[in-house]
């Protein structure tokens, strides 16, 4: 890395010599001790299999849980159908949500790698927990006896629910930190390096779904005939080696100060622009208020945009600050600090559109397994657990991650001339395309299913209709497709377009769309139920789904998901992307 060649090259690439000088990185990295980092050494790819073995690990525990957790709550737990749905929604939504924290913390306080450490042990206790649940004679839910079945009691719930909570709040630190963390180990002031940061993100998010694909498949099957004991043991113990993982790799590591609480910063935008809501911007944004070099730890500063003038009030220097030479940071701030509000904000129209998506990827753990628990399971001596089916989203992931970094982006950067082939902005609008045929294909499916149960005389019975399970792929492989264009796209995006120093933070805030979306699915559940049961009606979706009608459900998402593409199309074509110095 130190050779007079690279050196020439990267001087070619207009970088600032200082910055690279072929042996240190030139982004402010440094190592565990805060010192600065030789590149030779440590990052790029040598660094980045043990954070993508953390996460493979980590997602295997977590959707060791989540894939089948409606089975166990309908049938260990005797829920009904909506309830349990509900709660899954509701529980998954919340994972999402409390990235949020991990997110302020690391940026602020911690950094990302202690981020992971302390959250990922949070993490390991709730599945312990969890597996205590379901081991533990006093803590296990009575089976049913005939068609009685008891609901668990209030203790059952608590410990239960205590574990699953725990584990929401220990994915809280390591969502928002971990892809962020990866990404920290690439140079954005090295062009070979930050070339290879996207292919990172594919990778990153194959691992996903290679621990995913265990899950859905090995781990269920371990549920569903083994016992819950042991299928939520083993998650717990790759949890355990998820965190070994994780510190084997310190010694490579390239870490990224954190620079202080990004929340504070924003405030002090907005209070310092409302104190100065009278006073003029001039024209020339070279006279609003900058330092020599960034103010802000860990960040580089930013260039002025001409949007949003209100807030830079913020960044006027008024006479009284000029001649007194006082500067409360509550009342004058940064150029920098005022672009990353901006930011923020202009990003908000581009994040509230993946709720509708995060709706439509939430019924794969809900509606799409109560649709397979009603059709004929076995294939052939075999039986198939309803929730395995998720395996072919991972599958459909596994196969688009290399053949899109591969043969797409190189065919697609012919035509675009973008060095990623598609722009993220791109990739994230055909991903909500395809999610809205996933939808679609489910309608279709169900509508199938819905019209064999009525010539079997099976609307009134609540069994399985003779309709293979397997006529549930495409849905499942189109939902895995539109997740390598949009939840990639949204990794690649909120990590590229975001300042510096608030990477997590907006690496947690592409999650709560996630988390949105679930609390979205749990809503539109309640009001379906709500109108849709008025006088005494089945409703679209029963606990015996052969009287309901799950396909209008679909077609209602469908809708919902084409809208919304509607307005991705919009809020794309107006984004401006960020300006660095």
């Amino acid at each position: 890395m130190g050779s007079q060649e690279e050196e020439r090259l990267l001087l070619e690439d207009g970088l600032p010599e200082k910055k690279q000088n072929g042996l240190y990185t030139g982004d402010g990295s440094v190592d565990i001790n805060g010192n600065p980092v030789l590149k030779r050494n440590t990052g790029n790819w040598r660094a980045c299999p043990f954070i993508l073995g953390t996460e493979c690990c980590e997602r295997l525990a977590f959707y060791g849980i989540a894939t089948n957790l409606v089975s166990y709550l309908t049938n260990k737990m005797h829920e009904g159908n909506v309830s349990a749905a509900r709660s899954v929604t509701t529980w998954s939504g919340t994972c999402y949500l409390a990235p949020l924290i991990g997110a302020v913390v690391a940026d602020a306080y911690w950094g990302r790698y202690w981020t992971i450490a302390a959250f990922s042990t949070i993490y390991f206790f709730g599945m312990c927990t969890l597996t205590l649940s379901a081991t533990v004679p006093a803590l296990k839910p009575v089976e049913c006896v005939g068609s009685l079945c008891p609901t668990a009691t209030p203790a059952q719930y608590a410990v239960f629910f205590f574990g699953l909570y725990l584990i929401a709040l220990g994915t809280g630190g390591i969502k928002p930190c971990v892809s962020s963390f990866g990404a920290d180990q690439f140079d954005d002031t090295d062009p070979r390096e930050r070339m290879k940061k996207g292919s990172f993100f594919n990778w990153f998010y194959f691992s996903i779904n290679i621990g995913a694909l265990i899950s859905s498949s090995l781990l269920v099957w371990t549920q569903e005939n083994a016992g819950w004991g042991w299928g939520f043991g083993i998650p717990a113990l790759f949890m355990g080696i998820a965190i070994a993982s994780f510190f084997s790799g310190t010694p490579l590591y390239r870490f990224q100060r954190p620079g202080g609480s990004p929340i504070t910063r924003m405030c002090q935008v907005l209070v310092a622009s409302f104190h100065k809501w009278n006073i003029k911007v001039p024209e020339d944004g070279s006279l609003l208020y900058e330092t020599q070099t960034s103010a802000i730890e860990g960040s580089r500063k930013l260039g002025h945009t001409d949007e949003l003038k209100c807030l830079d009030k913020a960044a006027v220097l008024s006479d009284a600050e000029a001649k007194s030479g006082d500067y409360n940071s509550w009342r004058l701030c940064t150029v920098t600090q005022v672009e990353e509000l901006k930011i923020l904000i202009r990003m908000f129209p581009i994040w509230a559109t993946g709720i509708v998506f995060s709706a439509v990827y939430a019924q794969m753990s809900t509606m799409f397994v109560e649709q397979g628990m009603m059709m004929d399971t076995t294939v052939g001596s075999f039986t198939i657990p309803p929730a395995s089916l998720s395996t072919f989203d991972v599958i459909s992931v596994i196969f688009w991650v290399p053949v899109y970094d591969s043969v797409v982006v190189p065919i697609a950067r012919k035509f675009t001339g973008k060095e990623r082939g598609f722009s993220e902005l791109q990739r994230m609008g055909i991903g909500l395309f395809i999610s809205m045929l996933a939808m679609l294909a489910a309608a279709v499916v169900e509508i199938k299913r819905l019209q064999l149960a009525r010539e079997l005389g099976l609307a009134h019975q609540d069994v399985a209709v003779p309709l293979s399970i397997l006529w549930q792929i495409p849905q499942y492989f189109l939902i895995g497709a539109a997740e390598v264009c949009t939840f990639i796209g949204q990794l690649e995006f909120f990590y590229d377009q975001s300042p510096d120093a608030m990477r997590s933070l907006c690496s947690a805030l592409a999650l709560l769309t996630t988390a949105l979306g679930n609390y979205l699915s749990s809503l539109i559940l309640t009001l379906v139920t709500y109108f849709t049961t008025s006088g005494g009606k089945a409703g679209w979706i029963p606990d015996n789904l052969n009287e309901g009608h799950l396909d209008y459900y679909f077609w209602l998402l469908a809708g919902l998901s084409f809208s919304n593409l509607l307005v991705y199309f919009v809020c794309a074509k107006k984004y401006k992307h960020k300006r660095a110095t």
